[in-house]
């Protein structure tokens, strides 16, 4: 993996993810439950490629459960830190080692690890207590792709409420579909830049 060091949500961190699939959005490439490629990936390559030739990000709006997310994010990591004793990194973006696609990781958890997490509804919380490794499948398997790194723990966080902790494993077989799905996109993404003569996008 390649890490670029920013700040997430810094003019440098919008610079550096800039109309490359990243795998908070690798579910509008692949579907999950069917496997095969999203009704949303055309989509998804038309807004990238706008943001290449426009030069900005066309997902600037932040909601209200975005910037809740972001006030308890620290509160978060230390309830996690100290229930399970382990050491979170902060990092910005990380590149796939060789395709232009990336992750922007909440933290990196010691050698091996990920964290992924979430600030939810009070309601949506309870659902999470109630399961919720299914619902974030394509984003942390590609993290994992992404990072080569073995198991992501997806955490859901309410101040009032218990936390909601799930560890996933690699699941290569998944993987190995999703850098089928990721790869095709790729060849398509930079085929549509070439057909309007902006930058390649296939290599780092």
């Amino acid at each position: 993996m390649i890490v670029v060091p920013c700040e997430q949500g810094s003019p440098e961190w919008i610079a550096a993810r800039l109309g490359i699939p990243t795998s908070s959005a690798f579910n509008r490439i692949l579907t999950p439950k069917t496997m095969k490629l999203s009704a949303g990936a055309h989509g998804y390559l038309c807004e990238l490629v706008a943001e290449k030739m426009i030069g900005a990000s066309l997902d600037p709006f932040v909601s209200e459960w975005m910037e809740r997310g972001s006030e308890l994010e620290d509160s978060a990591v230390a309830r996690y830190e100290f229930d399970r004793d382990m050491d979170c990194e902060k990092v910005g973006f990380i590149l796939h080692d060789t395709l232009m696609v990336g992750c922007s990781p909440d933290r990196l958890v010691g050698e091996d690890g990920g964290l992924e997490i979430k600030c939810p509804s009070p309601r949506v919380h309870v659902e999470n207590l109630l399961g919720m490794a299914d619902k974030h499948r394509t984003q942390v398997q590609g993290s994992l792709w992404i990072t080569g790194r073995a198991w992501w723990d997806l955490l859901s966080y309410h101040p009032e409420m218990p936390p909601a902790i799930v560890r996933i494993e690699r699941d290569e077989a998944f993987i190995s579909k999703l850098a089928d799905a990721v790869g095709d996109f790729l060849e398509n993404l930079q085929q549509a830049q070439e057909t309007l003569g902006i930058a390649e996008v296939a290599t780092p």
